[in-house]
């Protein structure tokens, strides 16, 4: 498809939601409603909050965040006069009352994600969802590790169960343009609702692969606020802003508005600059889920072992969202091995 053939892209913006993974779920209402009404005021059409793992998401496995599901609900649906309040659910985690609590304080939008080969899972909840008059975005998570006969199948399943829009999602920032090409191109094929596509940044490719994905034919793709998301971030909402409109399609965002909400609102309430360091580069090589990272690096600074060890070896293992439980086991493990190989060497010696 030619960019001249391109009318319009829908912009979710997921700073207040996926950009909860970079500041430890730490955010505060105050800190929400300040950057969702900059949000507002630059014309972004979807904006998603809550916890990084989606609303249920504050417990102790996933890490708690400052304040209640509620809390951020209410703060946030105070401030935005023309964007949707959209919502995440993880089936296992989000529940049809958290559903209902987004849609108690005007949620228009519920993103239901799965890991790609479990769409099933999801089909009570986009039910759900649509029985509330709510529209239904699914997501097939970490798309790297299916091959397009799996991702296609399990995109018609979500459009099976009455979902608006599905997703291909890079949870991990492994793909590459071609990937993302195949895939979305394949999944735009085969099914007759929108297709959508969501980058991480762990390969330097979020923009080229969000571009490599309308190109194949996405209609809505997702961008953060100076790129804020787990790992190395997330493809930067004002640079998306910025090259849309280089390529004559329209977002209805104002770039001045988006690049200044980077700037002044969010920029400044960053615990540390996003940069691919060796730790986030390892996550998008070994195909590792995200919010993987500050685990991680906790879990080897407590054993004495080298945190790209554990994310190679989680991605060997092919660990999905949800198993983070997973990380201490495989640390504690290779710090045995660890000390195994050098009483070994101090045997031999």
């Amino acid at each position: 498809m030619k960019d001249t053939e391109m009318k319009k892209i829908r912009i979710i913006d997921s700073t207040l939601r996926d950009g909860m993974h970079a500041v430890s779920h730490q955010f505060s209402p105050d800190d929400m409603a300040v950057i969702a009404a900059a949000l507002d005021a630059a014309g972004v059409d979807t904006v998603e909050i809550g916890h990084g793992d989606g609303q249920g998401g504050s417990t102790y496995q996933y890490g708690f965040a400052k304040a209640s599901d509620e809390d951020y609900l209410r703060a946030v649906s105070s401030v935005l006069t023309r964007s949707k309040l959209d919502i995440l659910i993880l089936p296992g985690i989000g529940t049809e009352p958290d559903i209902e609590l987004g849609a108690k304080y005007g949620a228009k939008v519920v993103r239901i994600a799965t890991h790609v080969t479990e769409a099933d899972i999801g089909a009570q909840h986009i039910a759900f969802t649509k029985s509330l008059g709510m529209e239904a975005i699914t997501f097939l998570m970490m798309a790297h590790m299916a091959p397009v006969e799996k991702v296609v199948e399990q995109a018609k399943l979500f459009e099976s169960y009455g979902a608006d829009v599905v997703y291909v999602t890079d949870s991990a920032g492994a793909m590459l343009p071609s990937e993302v090409a195949e895939k979305v191109s394949a999944v735009k094929a085969a099914v007759a609702i929108p297709v959508g596509f969501h980058a991480h940044n762990n390969l330097g490719l979020a923009i080229g692969n969000t571009l490599a994905a309308v190109q194949a034919g996405a209609s809505v793709v997702d961008g953060c606020l100076c790129g804020l998301g787990a790992g190395a971030g997330n493809a930067q909402i004002e640079v998306l802003a910025a090259v849309f409109d280089r390529m004559h399609i329209e977002t209805g965002i104002d770039l001045y508005k988006i690049m200044d909400a980077a700037e002044n609102e969010v920029r400044p309430r960053m615990r540390q600059p996003l940069a691919i360091t060796k730790l986030e580069l390892s996550i998008g090589w070994a195909g590792v889920y995200g919010s993987f990272l500050l685990h991680s690096i906790r879990a080897g600074k407590k054993f004495g072992v080298d945190p790209r060890d554990i994310l190679v070896e989680l991605g060997r293992l092919k660990t999905v969202g949800g198993q983070e439980d997973l990380i201490i086991d495989v640390a504690s493990r290779l710090a045995a091995e660890k000390e195994q190989r050098k009483s070994q060497t101090v045997a031999g010696k």
